[in-house]
Formats: C-alpha cells, structure tokens, sequence
C-alpha cells in the first residue's frame, strides 16, 4: 500500500497483478513525508517509509500486520479508518484487478512453487483458497472504494493515464518485474480448465466478472 501526500493518491495491492511492479516503481516517486509499506521479500530500489504507528518503537514482529498502522496488500477499508477524512477524500485512489481465470493459474503457480511442486492445478481448485481481491477494493455492501480499477490486461496503456493524471512521469515501463519467477509453464489460461474448473472460478469470482465483464 502507498499514500502520497506529494502526488495526492492512494494506491490499494492487489495480488497477482504486477503490485510489487507498480509498488517499487512508485516508491521512487514518493516524498520522505509520504508512506510506503514493507516488500517481503524486499525488491531494491523499493524503500519502505512512515508505516509504523506513531510514537511507538518497532514491532517484535514487523510482518504482523496488527502491529502497524499500515502493511502490505491493506484494503482500502482498513486505510481509510486510519486516515483523516479530508486526506481520504482529498486523494486518488486506484488498484489493478485482472482476468479472474488468467489470475487463478498464475496464483496456482506461486503457491505450488511455495509447495514444492506437488500440487496439480486441480488439487489446488480443490483447496478454494482464491486471491479474491474484490473485499480489497470496495465496501461491506459492494460499494467500490476505490476511484479507478486499473485492468491488468491493459497495464500500461491504463497506468499511463492513471499517472498523467497524477502528474508521475512515466515512461511506459516501470522498470522491474517483481515476483515473475513462479510459472515455467507458459501454456494459455484456458488450457487450464475443465468446463467444471472453469464455473468454480466463475462462482468465487462472481464480483469481479460482474463489475469488469470479465469473460472465458
């Protein structure tokens, strides 16, 4: 999660949508004043700022996110109850979602890389622990919380107007591809699936298909 007090916006992590990318590209823009929280692994040039709670020292156990005020991959609910309310409404808030069929493969790869590899794409659909991104971004009752959700399938086409609008330069590259090591297998997304498989995602991912029109 970033807060610019220099560039006015909010930027809400997303899983499995370049958000350590955008993250690292962005901690470079940002003031001393503004914050950016902790990368684990860290990825240079990234550094983290003004997360903790004021006044307190530094938590026994940083990666806690109960312990500091503000922690990676933070939903934009929780940022708002911890910011002043004409700080929340005076800034841009954005994220990036993405293809929720395209998003689960590349969220099976990481975890089976975390596993071992034992795993198939099927015992993983089994488990129905998704990266659900949609509580993230929007409220109790469905209301969006953010102001623009970027589409990762037209990253910089979409960062490049979020950015201009923001006054960021951007070049069209944010210079590092963070994370990008778990899949080996290049295969299409929709090689992936069974017709079953593909209404399991339909079903977990019903918010997000219905808000972007996302398709098979």
């Amino acid at each position: 999660m970033i807060l610019s007090h220099k560039y006015k916006f909010i930027f809400i992590k997303n899983q499995k949508v370049a958000g350590t990318s955008i993250e690292v590209f962005l901690s470079q823009c940002c003031g001393q004043e503004d914050i950016v929280t902790p990368i684990q692994p860290p990825v240079p040039p990234h550094a983290a700022r003004n997360y903790q709670w004021n006044g307190m020292p530094f938590p026994e156990d940083p990666a806690d996110p109960k312990m500091l005020k503000f922690y990676n991959h933070m939903s934009a609910s929780a940022v708002q109850q911890r910011i002043p309310r004409g700080l929340w409404e005076g800034c841009f808030k954005f994220c990036v979602e993405r293809n929720p069929w395209d998003k689960t493969v590349s969220h099976f790869h990481q975890i089976n890389h975390l596993r071992g590899g034992d795993w198939s794409f099927e015992q993983y659909l089994e488990k129905g622990r998704f990266c659900s991104d949609f509580p993230r971004y929007s409220a109790p009752d469905g209301t969006l919380l953010v102001d623009r959700v970027v589409r990762y399938e037209s990253l910089k086409e979409e960062l490049d107007q979020v950015f201009e609008r923001l006054g960021i330069p951007f070049n069209g590259s944010l210079g590092v591809r963070a994370k990008s090591e778990y899949r080996s297998d290049k295969r299409h997304y929709r090689d992936y699936y069974s017709p079953s498989a593909r209404a399991v995602v339909e079903e977990a991912f019903a918010c997000e298909i219905a808000l972007l029109g996302y398709e098979f």
